[in-house]
């Protein structure tokens, strides 16, 4: 692995880049230091949803929360997963034990979040997920030391898979990444899609990372007759396979399980136009998201956030709030103290707005259900998104008793 010697010293505290950034800058004597770890993909199918964007939310959220001010400093280390389990859990094995890192966050892939989940536990450390989606992490891997933030399979399955049967889309065929977030999705639209009274006549899985060529997939789901194409991938894979579908005259309704305003993005209205979504966070959405989201863009060339850089800004700030309040020491001492009293405060930030953690580790907010401008209904650039319903915090995740999560008490 390449590794970057250089660090950069911005507002109080210090970012080191690079696959495995060393900790290498300078520490003020006295002071107590909290080391953060944003674990995300800088290089593959996911970077444009998280990656780089990633890193600047959290730069953003400790300048923000004046960190300078607050008598201690933090240090920020940054790595590339390459979507995989076992490069994610090496890196975070070398941060716990080498580098002193206090809380892991980000991560976007559910097989890198689950192994990391198990090492932060193992080593009693704070992980915050904000780009995995698979619903599993607040399910029967829930942690004690683990916080899901942004979205999960669940909540993407209720919003877009239950919609799409109502509106006359039902029967299914799925495209999936082969990996546990593909699978999940699948599996959670799957229970939504049948329960709404809707069928799966097929699916088929693809190789992940890899696969550009989606041709045989599509072909596939053509000649299975269903009426709706639900695309359990994300990021590139989803820009792939919907730019194929059209170049391919696919004439099934696109149900773009977990389509990120970076998609589409890329894909432009005149391709993307009509595809139905779900976001818990748009930048558009209030003037408090403006607001945030003017910030964000000025350290990232005028780009927009995704909901998982604004969770990121997200989960950060609260989590500094905590540790604040319990006092540094303390803790960077006890990741499972501190993810409880993390538990214990309502959250509250620009992106999501008032909020609460789960005792399974979900944190909770409504979602919302949003349609894919025509370019004539677009008024400039980023404006992608018009509304179609939402759902209310206490009812867009999985009930907390329906789990299975050991955290939760009968």
């Amino acid at each position: 692995m390449n590794v970057s010697r250089r660090a950069i010293t911005l507002g109080g505290f210090a970012a080191a880049a690079g696959t495995i950034a060393p900790l290498t800058a300078g520490r003020a004597q006295g002071k107590p230091t909290l080391r953060v770890g944003c674990l995300t993909d800088m290089s593959g199918p996911y970077k444009d949803l998280a990656g780089p964007g990633a890193v600047s939310a959290v730069k953003q959220a400790l300048q923000e929360f004046g960190v300078a001010g607050k008598g201690f400093d933090v240090e920020v280390l940054v790595a590339d997963h390459l979507n995989k389990p076992d490069v994610g859990t090496t890196v975070a094995r070398q941060w716990f034990d080498r580098d002193g890192v206090d809380v892991i966050v980000e991560v976007a892939n559910s097989g890198v979040a689950l192994a990391v989940a198990n090492v932060a536990k193992e080593k009693n450390k704070v992980y915050l997920n904000t780009g995995a989606a698979t619903s599993d992490l607040t399910a029967g891997a829930c942690s004690p030391n683990t916080i899901h933030w942004v979205y999960d399979t669940y909540m993407l399955a209720q919003s877009t898979g239950a919609a799409m049967v109502k509106s006359g889309g039902d029967s299914w065929f799925f495209i999936t990444a082969d990996y546990a977030f593909g699978k999940a999705l699948q599996r959670d639209t799957t229970d939504f899609v049948t329960n709404a009274g809707g069928k799966v006549v097929g699916s088929v899985t693809y190789p992940f990372p890899g696969t550009t060529d989606f041709s045989s997939y599509l072909i596939q789901a053509q000649s299975s007759g269903a009426k709706v194409l639900g695309l359990a991938n994300a990021g590139t894979d989803t820009i792939n396979t919907i730019k194929q579908a059209k170049e391919f005259g696919i004439k099934m309704r696109l149900a773009g399980l977990l389509l990120f305003l970076t998609d589409v993005h890329s894909l432009g209205l005149e391709v993307a136009q009509g595809i139905v979504l779900t976001d818990s966070f748009y930048w558009d959405m209030n003037d408090r998201t403006r607001a945030f989201s003017d910030r964000y863009s000025v350290n990232m060339k005028g780009t927009r956030p995704t909901m998982v850089q604004a969770g990121v800004y997200s989960s950060i700030t609260h989590y500094l709030k905590t540790a604040t309040a319990m006092g540094i020491e303390k803790a960077k001492l006890d990741g499972a103290a501190t993810i409880s009293a993390m538990k214990a405060m309502p959250t509250e930030d620009d992106c999501f707005g008032a909020g609460s953690i789960r005792a399974d580790g979900r944190k909770i907010h409504p979602s919302y259900l949003w349609e894919v401008k025509k370019p004539g209904e677009s008024k400039g650039p980023w404006d992608y998104y018009k509304a179609v319903a939402s759902t209310p915090a206490d009812t867009a995740f999985r009930p907390l008793d329906k789990g299975g999560c050991s955290l939760v008490k009968a």
